[in-house]
């Protein structure tokens, strides 16, 4: 577990969930020190929204970081083994921004000319980049420049509601998977076993309280399910929300004197994926391309449009679409049963899952209500005044 922390975690505040015996437990690890906070604040949620810098918190020590024993759901031979660590977001809505970055805006156009068809997209690809492929990168969207591109494109009949999202002024954002429902480190993560084109995407997670005002940041992957989507946008949620298709993880890197959003806006985040056949992808990417400004995003998530009591966990999108053939040529990368996919940053640590069938990851059984039974049982939730 050590090695998946941020390479500064001793100076690092990291805000996590264990679940132990008595239930789900939020966690704050600083100064290397693993503190219970749940009687300060029962959620992750509660605790962001609290959250202004504190040099001291209180809590019950659980000892060093180093003495927890958490390993990943394919070591652990008895899942009756606890504490194991969960994902470190609870009741903040799931969101997550789509097309921020030019590649990914190319990819997705690509997506909906081939329909979904894996084996036409590299025609496509090659057409498309010749033509458009360095002018998305260029311009800032919602910007003249960006309206003239739209017109040139819309003129060549190559213009796209992805690129609408790209370079036009309002961002997609959409609701990546329910309340509760995003797995953490060391757990299996989904496809469906009926995808045959699909892929990681690593991105940064911001984690923001019910006034938007970022607490702090965390890793995701907001698996994508290319050959579903590309049929339709309209199924843009049979492709992205399904059992175990959201990780994040392992922490929540909280906003302090060392920490900022401007490391968020200048971080590098790689990608692994090794396969059991002995497959390696590798690639890394920098947020100083996305095409939107982290707060921008915000913005456009949260306002007098729509509000959030419990905050929400955005991810802020990704640059990666692995085009490499990992079987037949022109067949370019999808997943299989068993790989291993590694998301990292050195302020943030490392994601750490493996991928598996929907159908055949661990059932999502604690809602909201099961959670709150669990609370109140513990003592945990104050009564009203």
């Amino acid at each position: 577990m050590l090695d998946s922390l941020p390479r500064d975690w001793r100076q690092a505040t990291l805000l996590g969930r264990l679940l132990t015996r008595e239930g789900p437990t939020p966690i704050l690890v600083r100064r290397g020190r693993v503190l219970d906070v749940s009687t300060l604040a029962p959620t992750t949620a509660e605790f962001a929204a609290r959250w202004r810098g504190e040099t001291e918190v209180p809590g019950k020590d659980l000892g060093d970081m180093e003495a927890m024993r958490l390993a990943p759901a394919w070591e652990r031979q008895d899942e009756r083994v606890l504490p194991r660590l969960l994902s470190p977001v609870d009741l903040q809505c799931l969101k997550a921004c789509g097309v921020t970055f030019a590649v990914s805006a190319v990819e997705r156009v690509i997506e909906e000319r081939a329909r979904g068809d894996i084996s036409a997209a590299q025609g496509v690809r090659e057409a498309l980049e010749k033509r458009v492929g360095t002018q998305i990168s260029a311009v800032r969207p919602g910007s003249p420049e960006a309206m003239r591109l739209k017109e040139a494109l819309l003129a060549a009949d190559l213009w796209s509601q992805y690129l609408e999202v790209a370079i036009g002024p309002d961002a997609e954002v959409f609701t990546k998977g329910p309340v509760l429902s995003s797995v953490g480190w060391g757990e299996w993560i989904g496809v469906r076993s009926d995808s045959k084109w699909n892929n990681p995407e690593p991105e940064i997670v911001l984690v923001c309280d019910s006034a938007g005002r970022a607490v702090g940041a965390t890793l995701g992957n907001d698996v994508n399910l290319r050959d579903i989507e590309g049929r339709s946008a309209l199924l843009l949620g049979k492709a992205k929300d399904n059992n175990a298709s959201c990780a994040i993880g392992p922490f929540i890197r909280l906003f302090d004197g060392g920490f900022t959003v401007d490391q968020v806006r200048t971080a590098e985040v790689t990608l692994e994926v090794r396969g059991e056949e002995g497959y390696v992808l590798q690639g890394s990417s920098s947020m100083r391309l996305i095409s939107r400004d982290p707060l921008e995003l915000i913005g456009q998530t949260i306002g007098r449009h729509h509000q959030y009591p419990d905050g929400f966990a955005l991810f802020l999108g990704t640059m990666f679409a692995p085009i490499e053939d990992r079987d037949a040529p022109g067949l370019g990368f999808t997943h299989r049963r068993g790989d291993r996919v590694r998301i990292a940053s050195e302020c943030l640590g490392t994601l750490e899952n493996r991928v598996t069938h929907c159908e055949h990851a661990p059932p999502w059984t604690v809602g909201i209500a099961a959670l709150m039974r669990n609370l109140a049982a513990r003592g945990l939730l104050p009564r009203p005044e």
